[in-house]
């Protein structure tokens, strides 16, 4: 999901007011004097404050895919986006069921992945190999898949490497989403000792 950012960036006009009030100044005062040159200083930061009041920052608003706050998984985030987006893209092109049925469980279960490192960063640990190899690999398969399909290339070894796409997409698929229900691991396993402390509780209260 995009998000806006808010930063304001200072105008130059403050700089350019100090500047030309020193220079002009320097020109009239004789500034090879201490005190001539502590009052061309003085004045030069007056005019900088003043124009300042005058002229406030500027608030700039930037949409970005993803803001966790942590720059590298945003990056990493944005990647894994740009390439699911590659892969829906794919899928509307290629007429196979058994192989669009696949490449949907791949899509669903990188998005569900996203929407979770985006949620809680800590877990982008988690799937960079996902996002670095088999993500990439797996598009790229089904590019030069896609690309075979195009052209009607025909004969035994683009049949093969068809054959071979369909028969390992389902597998693929499967990978993906083992590694979303790897994300819940340590909470599934956090909830089921919750629940073990709860029914102890409610035995030992006689309402269980």
């Amino acid at each position: 999901m995009s998000k806006i950012i808010r930063t304001q960036k200072p105008s130059v006009l403050p700089f350019y007011a100090m500047a030309l009030v020193f220079v002009v100044l320097c020109a009239v005062l004789p500034v090879y004097k201490l005190w001539a040159l502590i009052a061309a200083l003085g004045a030069g930061v007056l005019a900088f404050a003043a124009a300042r009041k005058v002229c406030p920052p500027r608030v700039v608003d930037t949409e970005v895919p993803f803001h966790t706050g942590v720059e590298d998984v945003d990056a990493m985030l944005t990647d894994i986006q740009q390439k699911l987006d590659t892969l829906h893209q794919l899928n509307e092109e290629l007429p196979d069921p058994q192989l669009s049925a696949a490449m949907t469980r791949m899509e669903k279960a990188g998005r569900a992945i996203v929407d979770t490192v985006e949620q809680n960063p800590t877990k982008a640990k988690q799937v960079r190999r996902f996002a670095n190899y088999y993500l990439p690999d797996a598009v790229n398969v089904l590019q030069q898949y896609a690309r075979l399909a195009r052209q009607g290339v025909k004969g035994e070894n683009a049949a093969s490497i068809r054959a071979e796409v369909e028969h390992n997409a389902a597998s693929i698929a499967t990978a993906f989403e083992n590694q979303l229900d790897a994300l819940y691991a340590a909470e599934s396993m956090d909830l089921s000792a919750d629940l073990t402390v709860l029914q102890s509780m409610l035995k030992g209260q006689g309402l269980n």
